[in-house]
């Protein structure tokens, strides 16, 4: 086996993939699969822009994890990248030295490693949604798959949509035959012979903590900043004390900057009320500004949804939350609406007590669920006949989706162009089948033509 080492530099939190594939692979196989991956303890590499130096060491657990998946006579043969996402493209607006500082750290560290190391860089949101839709579309052998034979196959299927939902950013990317209006999002692939056009945007801020940093902000400003403000998207009896620091530490947040101390500290009570915390989260969206034919939201050309689509990250850990911890189904919007009612009407101590593994994150399903209805049916327009056709995912198979495979199979370079010539593709072992399939086929027939010869006679006899 041959092996590829992913780090994706998120903006909460940074996981490691761990990719094998045959050695023997041509350049045109789909078999890369997810041998293992490890996420890294602590946040997101951005986190760490007052020092930098600690970014690096906090990925030495999960490199030294890979020392150990990886046997050790591949390791210098072992491609070892680092992409970052949404977190540190909000770094690099508010603070490039800063975004520089922290890229140097991680580089220098993972250069210590045996691994062939070929760079950590920041991705575009666009790179970001067409990686994640190229691995999803990979995983599942839409492009390309092997027959029985050997010998390439074009499957007649359609593509698949992406949604990625992050911590800073959200991205949605599929195939279109309608006129991408804004050049902008239009992407043009050509991969085994065959050609795509695909619509993709990034939406920054648009993460599951911006977006609750936020909708924190914005509640803040209703309130006019008083100590203590009341929270709708939180569960009942539910409040905490946050310094004003922690909410207006991001490009996302700080236009509404309010002329208070920063260390100011205000206090939000939670009030349990679906309907009112709809009001406050749809005032993050703008649905009236559009120099299109047709917007998503915040004046962002998007065609019309169609064919199949696969939604992961938060966007599965949502759903899961609502059909595993709630017990409801998730087919239609009306379903996710009344989801997320029903989590906003819940008290604390009953979401503890069906979920006190996740009491970090359990005042914010309410918002997030909010979040995720409004997006996905006012923002990209799903409806009652298309939401069914969204599949909430974390893995195809064995291996996790996301952007990571995708980004190493384009800088590997292991989806050509053109289509693989089938003649090559034909595999040794399926010679050796099909041999022993006929032998074992032609000692059959012997056996039986000899019975059937010594049952005539001694029916003669």
């Amino acid at each position: 086996l041959q092996y590829g080492i992913v780090l994706d530099a998120g903006s909460s939190h940074t996981a490691m993939f761990v990719y094998k594939w045959p050695a023997d692979k041509e350049n045109d196989t789909g078999v890369v699969s997810e041998h293992s991956m490890c996420d890294v303890e602590g946040p997101g590499i951005s986190s760490f822009s007052s020092n930098p130096l600690a970014a690096g060491t906090s990925l030495e657990h999960c490199l030294n994890q890979a020392m150990r998946d990886v046997p050790k006579e591949k390791h210098m043969g072992t491609p070892l990248y680092l992409g970052a996402t949404a977190g540190m493209r909000l770094l690099n607006i508010a603070d490039p030295q800063a975004s520089d500082a922290v890229l140097r750290a991680v580089a220098s560290t993972l250069k210590t490693y045996p691994f062939d190391f070929r760079g950590a860089k920041i991705l575009s949101g666009e790179e970001e949604g067409v990686f994640g839709w190229v691995t999803t579309n990979y995983l599942l052998e839409n492009f390309i798959k092997r027959g029985w034979l050997g010998e390439w196959i074009q499957p007649q299927k359609k593509t698949l949509g992406a949604m990625d939902f992050g911590g800073a950013s959200t991205q949605i990317t599929f195939e279109t035959r309608d006129t991408i209006e804004n050049p902008r999002n239009e992407v043009m692939l050509k991969l085994y012979g065959q050609a795509y056009k695909v619509y993709t945007h990034s939406f920054l801020c648009y993460g599951r903590d911006q977006v609750l940093k936020r909708l924190l902000s914005k509640l803040l400003q209703a309130e006019s900043y008083q100590e203590t403000v009341s929270h709708p998207c939180w569960p009942m009896s539910y409040n905490k004390s946050l310094l004003l620091s922690s909410i207006y530490d991001s490009p996302c947040t700080e236009k509404e900057r309010p002329s208070l101390a920063l260390n100011t500290t205000v206090t939000l009570v939670g009030t349990g009320n679906g309907h009112l915390c709809a009001l406050h989260v749809s005032k993050l969206f703008d649905f009236t500004k559009c120099s299109f034919s047709h917007c998503s939201f915040d004046g962002v050309f998007q065609p019309k949804v169609s064919g199949n689509f696969i939604a992961f990250s938060a966007f599965f850990y949502t759903v899961d939350f609502i059909q595993t911890v709630m017990g409801r189904p998730v087919h239609l919007p009306s379903d996710l609406k009344d989801a997320a009612e029903t989590i906003c009407a819940t008290s604390w101590s009953e979401l503890l007590q069906k979920a006190p593994k996740l009491q970090k994150r359990l005042p914010d399903y309410c918002a997030v669920s909010t979040f995720v209805y409004l997006l996905t049916t006012k923002g990209y327009s799903f409806n009652n006949h298309s939401f069914p056709n969204i599949s909430f995912q974390r893995k195809a198979g064995e291996t996790s989706i996301g952007w990571a495979l995708g980004y190493m199979l384009n800088l590997t370079n292991m989806i050509p162009a053109e289509k693989p010539s089938s003649h090559k593709s034909m595999l040794y072992n399926y010679w050796v089948i099909l041999i022993l399939l006929f032998v074992v086929t032609t000692l059959t027939s012997l056996a039986t033509a000899v019975c059937l010869l010594r049952h005539s006679k001694s029916s003669i006899i």
